[in-house]
């Protein structure tokens, strides 16, 4: 789950105005619209903004995999694993962008999986050595090490996203997500961000004062010049060069302050305040970008064929619903955002279950995670007033290209970890914030819904905890029970989410106070959500008049002629 810093405020700002007193929806004010096809050489620039954005949040997963892999900071495989997660993401935008849902979204990697990848690498079995064996590894040995923790991640992602395919192109999500309320999304996604704090204290606590200074240098960026305008030139037909208004500070909060903060660590490198060896010197891993191949092309298997565990499966699967969730609840933004027609039901599905098949896709490349919609590149689409789906289209084509070239995933390596502590300290912090943002929609004052909230929270912390800290402490004489036990009940998003479901269906309560009124208005998912016809934005790119005369399609949950009724 990934978040930009006004994407938020987008999100009410587009409900707040699409939404007037008269209960009409007119269009936002976009200079392109969903289908608007921008010149091409426009597109590539509104592209690389796109693209851009999306960086500053993919390269810090790595930072928290990679070690829990037993690599080394200075292994290049770090960079083929960051190249390799950018290739998928353009591969997985592409079709969701031009055949999926057929919004102008980014799919990418999400720090929500990371946290069952910690639970499943807790177990005895994936226990790091310590440092003195690991040290007298020969290459192939040090290689085989995380290769082989790497191919467990990688089937169990693949197998357990297999499920979200078959929610979404069977239609079975708006049946599940029945059940799934407001006080079971608030635990599940807010103990992502909770869970990973001390990942966040140990990258930071690196060199305290460069994390201090990045948070306060994003803060500052994100919140405090959001709205100041930098003038920059630029061509208009008929008019010449111009000075235009460019929200820079809006649209790159992240980018802008890694690439300061990172030059910062470049000059105290530089003048040796920093003496070698420190952590955030720059140099550090200089030798994974000069090991870095210029150019690798990313491909299924290359780590080896996927192993498949029940523990691993079982554990991916809360990262899988925790996205789903997510996804879900960024459709009808993007939407009104883009000036598309709210989503039909067909779309939601195809949605969901594209986003299913980017996770597998993910997993048999190798990336170590799985594929979410990315919240800054919605908030983007809400500050340049720009949602057309061909932009995206182009982002996708560079992801690409730029996942090919080792040297530039190699790149991102070098930052230091202090300034990835910083970024963490904010990221994490908002993740949280963005759970707890759901509690709009129920009663607070009731003591049945804090009674929840706070069990749901603070036990899954207490028992995962717990788990991580005594392996092997499930003994039923069964290794694959006790391994899949141990994952389960140290996946907090997992216990979280489940405790929170049983208890908001088990304990009586009115819908009011549940809030189940008011996030049904949010998202309708059933019988409310009627294809009539006139969500165009969703039909395929071609193909639409077969699929109309073809009497079958119209009972098939992913196709544009899903329960569709023909107008008199």
């Amino acid at each position: 789950i990934e978040f930009n810093f006004q994407c938020e405020a987008s999100k009410s700002h587009a409900q707040t105005a699409t939404t007037p007193l008269g209960g009409e929806k007119p269009k936002p004010d976009l200079l392109y619209a969903i289908n608007d096809n921008p010149p091409w050489y426009l597109s590539i620039f509104l592209a690389f903004q796109h693209y851009l954005t999306m960086i500053g949040a993919i390269v810090s997963i790595p930072f928290i995999l990679t070690p829990a892999l037993c690599m080394s900071d200075e292994d290049a495989n770090r960079g083929i694993i960051i190249s390799t997660m950018i290739f998928v993401t353009g591969i997985v935008t592409y079709f969701q962008a031009t055949w999926g849902v057929r919004l102008p979204i980014v799919q990418g990697g999400t720090i929500s999986f990371l946290v069952p990848t910690l639970a499943i690498l807790s177990l005895p079995q994936w226990k790091c050595p310590s440092q003195a064996e690991m040290d007298d590894m020969n290459q192939a040995d040090r290689e085989e090490l995380w290769q082989v923790r790497m191919r467990e991640l990688s089937g169990a992602i693949a197998v357990s996203a297999l499920v979200q395919v078959i929610l979404g192109y069977t239609g079975l999500v708006g049946k599940i997500l029945k059940y799934v309320t407001p006080l079971t999304i608030v635990p599940t996604v807010s103990l992502v961000g909770l869970t990973l704090f001390e990942h966040a204290a140990e990258t930071a606590s690196k060199h305290w004062g460069i994390a201090v200074g990045t948070t306060g240098m994003l803060t500052l960026f994100s919140q405090i010049m959001s709205n100041v305008s930098i003038p920059v030139p630029a061509y208009r037909k008929g008019h010449g060069m111009e000075m235009r208004q460019f929200q820079l500070f809006r649209l790159f909060p992240v980018l802008l302050t890694i690439m300061l903060m990172w030059g910062l660590c470049g000059i105290l490198t530089a003048t040796d305040v920093f003496p070698p060896g420190h952590p955030s010197r720059t140099d550090v891993r200089l030798n994974v970008l000069t090991s870095a191949k210029w150019f690798y092309v990313p491909y299924p298997g290359q780590f080896g064929l996927p192993s498949v565990t029940l523990s691993g499966v079982l554990g991916m699967l809360a990262g899988v619903l925790a996205c789903t969730v997510e996804s879900l609840s960024y459709y009808p933004t993007v939407s009104q955002m883009s000036g598309a027609h709210s989503p039909p039901l067909h779309a939601i599905n195809r949605g969901i279950g594209t986003e299913g098949l980017g996770t597998v896709l993910a997993g048999l490349w190798g990336a170590g995670n799985g594929t979410n919609t990315f919240g800054e590149n919605v908030g983007a689409i809400g500050v340049t007033k720009i949602g057309s789906r061909r932009v995206i289209q182009w982002a996708a084509f560079i992801m690409v290209l730029q996942g090919v070239i080792g040297k530039f995933g190699a790149i991102f390596i070098l930052i230091p970890d202090s300034v990835v502590g910083g970024i963490f300290c904010v990221m994490f912090g908002m993740i949280i914030a963005f759970g707890l943002s759901t509690l709009q929609y129920i009663d607070l004052r009731s003591a049945r819904n804090l009674y929840i909230l706070g069990l749901s929270i603070f036990f899954p912390m207490v028992l995962c905890r717990w788990m991580q800290m005594h392996p092997g402490s499930i003994d039923t004489g069964n290794t694959t029970l006790d391994s899949t036990l141990s994952v389960l009940l140290g996946t907090t998003i997992l216990v979280g989410g489940v405790l929170g479901c049983l208890l908001d269906n088990l304990i009586p309560g009115t819908p009011a106070e549940r809030g189940l009124i008011e996030w049904a208005n949010e998202m309708p998912l059933g019988d409310d959500n009627i294809n009539d016809g006139t969500a165009t934005d969703y039909d395929f790119p071609f193909g639409m008049n077969s699929l109309r005369s073809w009497r079958w399609t119209y009972h098939i949950p992913f196709l544009p002629t899903y329960k569709l009724q023909k107008q008199s």
